[in-house]
């Protein structure tokens, strides 16, 4: 059985100071390949390397159209392999085929394709002092990147969530260390050679799957200058204090408990295929998820009833069947902290409508689409992200306090209203502590759009000309005329 090597200095490295790790397919709970993992030791190791190949120039020092040219190849070579990264992508996460082949894998092309738009737009400004002479200072800015960054990915979206990462960093000029999950790390493994033959130089891109200390080690390592993180809000204030040495910057895409706001004017069809796909897409395991619905109460008995009929309709399966509208979660623990939390939304009274039970097939790890009703504003499962197929449902009566239950939450990442009254929505959306709001749709993804939270979704901005400027540094320079 295959077990790949992890990228440092442009070399594979066979021989991992902490061994083997096997790498499992969710769908049928069984090892497809092994990766060797890296440890502390290594981190050192890749951050030197970065280091030099910043210091160097190798990649900040080449003009914006050449850095362009190289991240545009990257695209092009992940378009050459989509099918084997599809397939690598389904077999890692069980994520149904054909959303591989058809989303994910043209995201991560349209990605580099994207930020290599941007190589040659870096630019600073001329200022008009404010307390000075005119014509006695000339004052501009100058951006420059950041320096030598860590990337850190979560298991749920491998591939795109290092391309949206890679493509601002590399963009902005920095050399980087990559961690993907030791869970997901095929795909990334993948890109890797892909971005050395597109001519990536080596050290410019390191890639270390690893468990957590690598990443308390990237964390704390005096020579990175910035983490961006996307996972779990418990493990982002964790790498919060773990930066405290160096005071290196952070870009943080956390945890989130998005509301869906459905008004009385709704679309009822439209609404329900909404909600729906808002909460089973990729199991839940989406970090915008509207897990949090709340309804009229005119439409609420009919958007329910079609709802269910919606989540038992889904065909659950492994990501390999043409048939599978809904793969696995990611891993037994995962499947039973779900479990575990629907058990308690039971026993603190609230009633499931449908769902609320692992599925056995195959030996994966599946559970039924979910449907909970009669809940408190107080119980674990409203206010905590469960981040699987589970839905909170629940009327109001009164849109004067619809942004109120919306916000009430530590999270503030994503939202959807749904509505014909369009000055109705540009109103709510205006009182949503979210970093996203979307109207009469969810989830839908966009490279231009920036992407972040609000509260405990984190800090800062993945996505559109905001996530490159996460990457520069501002010199402010005065010239005495």
């Amino acid at each position: 059985m295959t077990t790949r090597p992890f990228l440092i200095d442009g070399r594979w490295i066979a021989d991992g100071g902490r061994g083997r790790l096997p790498v499992e397919n969710p769908s049928f709970a069984r090892e497809i390949e092994s990766v060797w993992l890296a440890s502390p030791a290594d981190v050192d190791h890749a951050v030197r390397a970065a280091r030099r190949s910043f210091e160097a120039g190798v990649w900040r020092g080449l003009s914006g159209d050449d850095r362009a040219r190289v991240l545009w190849r990257v695209a092009d070579l992940i378009d050459a392999h989509r099918d084997e990264l599809a397939e690598l992508e389904m077999l890692n996460t069980g994520k149904p085929l054909a959303s591989c082949v058809e989303g994910e894998i043209p995201f991560a092309a349209q990605c580099f394709r994207y930020f290599a738009g941007h190589c040659a737009k870096i630019e600073g400004r001329t200022l008009q002092l404010s307390g000075l002479p005119p014509g006695a200072f000339q004052a501009s800015t100058q951006l420059e990147p950041v320096g030598v960054v860590a990337l850190i990915v979560p298991w749920n979206g491998p591939l795109v969530q290092a391309c949206w990462k890679l493509g601002p960093s590399l963009a902005a000029g920095c050399s980087v260390i990559l961690k993907p999950s030791e869970m997901t790390p095929l795909t990334t493994l993948r890109l890797g050679a892909l971005m050395i033959e597109a001519g990536v130089p080596a050290g410019v891109v390191n890639i270390l799957p690893g468990a957590a200390d690598v990443g308390r080690a990237l964390a704390a390592h005096p020579d990175i200058d910035k983490i961006s993180f996307t996972g779990s809000t418990a493990v982002g204030k964790q790498l919060l204090a773990s930066a405290v040495g160096n005071l290196k910057r952070l870009t943080l895409e956390l945890g989130g408990k998005s509301p869906v706001l459905v008004l009385a004017d709704a679309d009822l069809e439209a609404a329900a295929e909404g909600v729906a796909g808002g909460i089973f897409s990729n199991a839940g395991q989406v970090c915008v998820a509207g897990s949090r619905a709340y309804v009229a109460r005119s439409l609420y008995p009919e958007l329910l009833r079609r709802v269910v009929e919606q989540a038992r309709a889904l065909r659950v399966g492994p990501g390999s069947d043409p048939q599978t509208q809904m793969g696995p979660l990611m891993s037994a623990a995962h499947l039973q902290r779900v479990h575990r939390m629907v058990e308690q939304a039971r026993a603190d009274g609230a009633t499931v409508e449908t769902g609320g039970h692992p599925i056995e097939l195959g030996g994966g790890h599946f559970y039924a689409p979910t449907v909970i009703t009669a809940l408190r504003a107080d119980m674990q499962i409203v206010c905590e992200e469960v981040f699987g197929p589970v839905l909170c449902i629940q009327p109001f009566d009164d849109p004067a306090e619809l942004a109120q239950l919306a916000n009430d939450s530590a999270y503030g990442l994503a939202a959807s209203i749904w509505t014909r009254d369009i000055g109705a929505a540009h109103r709510l959306a205006a009182r949503v502590r979210a970093g996203l709001v979307w109207i009469n749709c969810h989830g839908i993804p966009d490279m231009a759009m920036p992407f972040g939270g609000f509260r405990q979704s984190g800090w800062g901005r993945e996505n559109g000309a905001d996530a490159v400027l996460e990457y520069l540094e501002t010199r402010s320079v005065m010239i005495k005329l």
